[in-house]
Formats: structure tokens, sequence, C-alpha cells
């Protein structure tokens, strides 16, 4: 998305906007929300707010470029170690999710490969294991229970921690192509290869609509009282106050023997998801100076490989299927901005980071509610809100960091 701020321009329809004379004349509840961007995050939205009786439009410049196409799919708030509010987010969207899943499978008519597997934790030491953030939520490991749950894991390995609760969906195969089918079974309607320019606000206040870039080419305005950002890494193009950055990803995987690996073996600086049918999803660099830089690196897949032969070194000799990168939407503190934006009637849903797919149902519930429950929302709802504000201090250490 160009690196525009939002103007203060009034709307000017032109011969070629019908669309948006007729939504200027429309009560603001009836004319349809704008999802800018048509990722995880932006699909999962678009569904509440279909489900929610809303006219929903997303719109998107290239779908297969989100990060929920690029996520490994981890359901691991304990298993991240995450703390504070977070902490607190990620297990309320991890007890949602269940229902979540449940609801876009009714509405698709697809499976999204929910797997409650669990996900283990390693370490090199009882002490290290025990002084881990979220060590209270796990079961602790011994070497040889280590063993049991992680047969072929490394040596250096002597304990671990079991969370039970902690998952993995499929997204990048089933999870996203289920979120689309369900959101075109409610109705809403997708502008694939609509670039969002320009935010359109009235006195610099009130969102007014945006101007986009459409596929065939040419500009055109679209009007909207209302808009959730959703564009992940590429949110502060749009809006430069907000503090976003990319953080590239490489991954890779590999095609290990069905069952090989029941749990998810989560590592320091890497992860192995096991999919049932024995595909083993690996990842993932952490590559903040890397900017919008397309591409993998032998750096970064060396850093895989060598992941791989540390945790388990029998998959280091699997045969790799696929190799990708993306682009997470990184923050000062590596939690979301959620809920009221800068601009009156523009809602945020970005900065997700690591936990885009974990955050998913909670991001959506939270972010409809608001938009539709016209201040009659549940109090939990709007406490875990608060909580992510997008203009929230930030300590120097972490505003530095990014």
């Amino acid at each position: 998305m160009a690196p525009t701020a939002p103007g203060s321009q009034d709307l000017e329809w032109g011969a070629a906007e019908p669309e948006a004379r007729a939504l200027a004349g429309t009560d603001p509840h009836d004319a349809p929300v704008l999802l800018l961007g048509g990722g995880l995050m932006g699909l999962a939205i678009a569904h509440q707010l279909a489900r929610r009786g809303r006219a929903v439009t997303v719109l998107s410049r290239r779908r297969s470029e989100a990060a929920g196409f690029v996520a490994a799919g981890m359901l691991a708030p304990h298993a991240e170690g995450l703390a504070g509010p977070l902490l607190a987010l990620g297990r309320a969207s991890l007890e949602r999710i269940p229902a979540w899943v449940a609801r876009i499978e009714a509405d698709s008519g697809l499976p999204c490969g929910l797997r409650p597997c669990g996900i283990v934790v390693p370490f090199t030491s009882a002490a290290e294991r025990d002084a881990y953030p979220t060590a209270a939520y796990g079961l602790p490991l011994d070497r040889s229970a280590l063993e049991r749950e992680l047969p072929g894991i490394g040596p250096r390995w002597r304990s671990g921690l079991l969370f039970a609760q902690d998952g993995q969906i499929d997204n990048r195969r089933r999870l996203m192509r289920a979120l689309e089918r369900a959101c075109a079974a409610l109705g809403v309607r997708f502008e694939e290869g609509s670039e969002v320019l320009e935010l359109l606000t009235e006195d610099d206040r009130r969102l007014r609509g945006v101007r986009v870039r459409r596929a065939e080419g040419g500009e055109h305005v679209i009007a909207a009282a209302a808009a959730v950002l959703a564009c992940g890494a590429w949110s502060a193009r749009l809006l430069p106050a907000l503090p976003v950055r990319p953080v590239k990803g490489q991954m890779l995987s590999l095609q290990g023997p069905r069952a090989a690996l029941e749990r998810v073996l989560f590592g320091p600086g890497i992860y192995l998801v096991p999919r049932q049918d024995g595909l083993l999803v690996v990842g993932a660099t952490s590559e903040p100076e890397a900017g919008f830089e397309p591409g993998l690196t032998p750096e970064g897949q060396k850093q895989l490989q060598q992941g791989i032969a540390d945790l388990l070194p029998e998959a280091a000799l699997w045969p790799p299927m696929e190799r990708w990168w993306g682009f997470r939407p990184g923050t000062p503190d590596e939690a979301p901005l959620l809920g009221p934006g800068p601009i009156d009637g523009l809602w945020l849903a970005t900065g997700h980071y690591r936990n885009g797919v974990l955050l998913a149902a909670i991001t959506a519930e939270l972010i409809a509610e608001a938009i539709t429950a016209a201040g009659q929302g549940s109090g939990a709802n709007a406490a875990l809100l608060a909580a992510f504000r997008w203009d929230r201090p930030f300590s120097a250490a972490t505003a530095a960091a990014a």
C-alpha cells in the first residue's frame, strides 16, 4: 500500500463513482464496513461482522501475501511464554477457538485443520525450565519423559514443559480457504486487486472513505463511515502514526513419516509443527532489519537447517517440500494494536507479530462487537481492548528496539 498519510480532502464523486454517491446518501449503519486487508485478520473480522448482520466489503491488494498464508499455525500462548495482558488475551482466544472454528466449518462446509495436539518446550536444565514465564501452566518433564513425548529429540535437551492445552491449526491449507468460503456464503463482497492508497477524512477527524487503485487501472473513491485497518505489516504505510514494522520470517516444510511427531516442538528460535499427514512445518527466522526485502537467503535457510538438526536430528534427513517467506507485523512491545484508531470510524486490528493465528478468534470477536454493539458490548471485552490501544505508552527500551 502506498505510503500516504490520511488526508482531509472532501470526497468528489466522478461519473465513474455511482457506488460512492449511493453510499454517501445512506444510513451509516446500512453502508458496508470496509475491511482494509484480506488476510487472516481481515477475513476473521469480516466473517464475524457478516454473522452479526452487517454488510462487509473486503479490499485486498493480494491476499496471497498475507501472513495467514505464511504462519505455521501454532496456538501457543503458554508455549510462547507470553505474559501480562498479552497472555490474558491469548488465553481468552484459545478458549474461544473450538467454537470459532466450528462456526467457520458450519458456514463453509470445509474443515479448518484444528489439532489440539499439545506443545512441548525443551530446556537444557531443570532450572531453566522452572524459570520459564508460563511454567506454572505446564507439566514438567525430565529427560526420560521428554523422550517419551518426543522420540528422537536432540541429546542436549534435558527437561521440558508440556502444554497440553496448546495446539495448532492448518492455516495455510485449510483455515484460510474455509474462512474465504464462509465469508462468501454470508454475502461478504471481495475486491481482490484493490490497493488502498489513502484514508479520506472530514476535518482530519472522521472517516469519509478510501481512495483505491483497482486491478484494471484507475483510482476510485469508496465512501465509508466505518472501516477496519487490518493490513498487517503494511499498516503504517497507510497510517504512518502506527508503530508497526515488518519483521521478515523464512520457513520451510519437510515430508516426514506419518505420526513421526505427535506434539509441536517449540525450541528457542525454531519450532517444528507436525501436520497429521506427516508434513513438518519449520520456522522461523526473525529479520527486522530486512524490511520488505523479498526472497529466501542462504543464511536464513542455514539457520533453519541447524535448528532442525539440534531439535530433532533425524528430521534433518527428511526431504524438503517447500520454502517460503513472509512479513510479520511487529510493534515495539510485540503486542497488537486493537480498537479505535486515530480517526473516528476507523478501527485497528494489526500488529499481531508472532501470534496472529492464535489471536484471530478474539480479535474478530472484540472488533465486531465494538463496531456493532454501539457501546453495549461486554465490560470484559472492553477491558481486553483497552490494554492494546494504538497510542498506549511504550517504554524507551521497547521503542528503541523497534
